[in-house]
């Protein structure tokens, strides 16, 4: 407290008003208290309005010029939760050599180097593993671990790794499990862009032998991710709002601002 105010003080409560004084100070006080929450409440809706501006900046930003894109972390989560195979795979004794040996018996088959009569690479797979596969299950279908099935469906954790690893349309292995030796042929991937790029499953080609690439439902769920990222980005522009709100009106209610700006 500076000299003036305990002049001024003395002097009043010399003359008589010193309760009277003591009040105006609270008065003052508490006045000046009031407004300085006010500012600091008042700049929290300044940020709070500013930040869905700034967020769709963010947005229209490519990934290389914001530090995180919002839209890309959700995408990419999502196609990681989502993402699908058809495969076919045939289990073997735990022996390198007889993986090995049939593996390279396949590709003979398939090559037209090495085959004067070549075939399509998933009808010799499907040969191979109704006749040497130990998956009974799986054997009599071809070595067929499913269609279009999610990660995680495979029993073996290192199968199942291995199809969304494994390169599209080549026979991959011997991946080893506590089953045994699996050679894997993966035909067809979804939500695996960084993998797979534009062409995602193989068919056979108009001469029955060749494989060719296409593009499946690389983008399966695109309209699921577009839905997902709005209902984020809605649901944190909402929170910061909400935050600014409730502020405000936890201020008014524990009686550090008088009024609302509005009111």
């Amino acid at each position: 407290m500076n000299n003036e105010h305990v002049d001024c003080r003395k002097d009043l409560v010399e003359g008589g008003e010193g309760h009277h004084w003591e009040k105006k100070l609270k008065v003052r006080n508490r006045r000046r208290f009031a407004r300085e929450k006010f500012v600091s409440v008042k700049m929290s809706l300044i940020v709070t309005a500013l930040l869905p501006s700034v967020l769709l900046l963010l947005l229209s930003l490519p990934s290389s010029q914001a530090f995180v894109n919002p839209i890309d972390v959700i995408t990419r989560d999502f196609q990681a939760l989502t993402r699908k195979v058809t495969a076919h795979h045939i289990l073997l004794p735990k022996s390198t050599d007889v993986a090995l040996s049939l593996k390279q018996s396949i590709r003979n088959k398939v090559s037209p180097k090495s085959s004067d009569d070549p075939k399509y690479i998933v009808d010799v797979f499907s040969a191979a593993a109704q006749k040497y596969s130990r998956d009974e299950e799986t054997a009599v279908r071809g070595g067929l671990l499913g269609t279009k099935v999610p990660q995680g469906y495979c029993r073996a954790k290192e199968l199942d790794a291995a199809c969304f690893k494994a390169p599209l349309g080549e026979i991959a292995g011997p991946i080893e499990s506590e089953y045994g030796y699996h050679l894997l042929l993966v035909t067809e991937r979804t939500n695996c862009p960084k993998l797979d790029g534009k062409y995602n499953k193989i068919i056979r080609d108009a001469d029955g032998v060749s494989t060719k690439f296409v593009r499946g439902d690389s983008q399966e769920g695109s309209e699921e991710i577009q839905t997902v990222a709005l209902q984020q980005v809605g649901f944190w522009m909402g929170v910061s709002l909400a935050g600014g709100v409730l502020a405000e009106a936890a201020a008014k209610a524990a009686n550090v601002v008088d009024t609302l700006p509005w009111e």
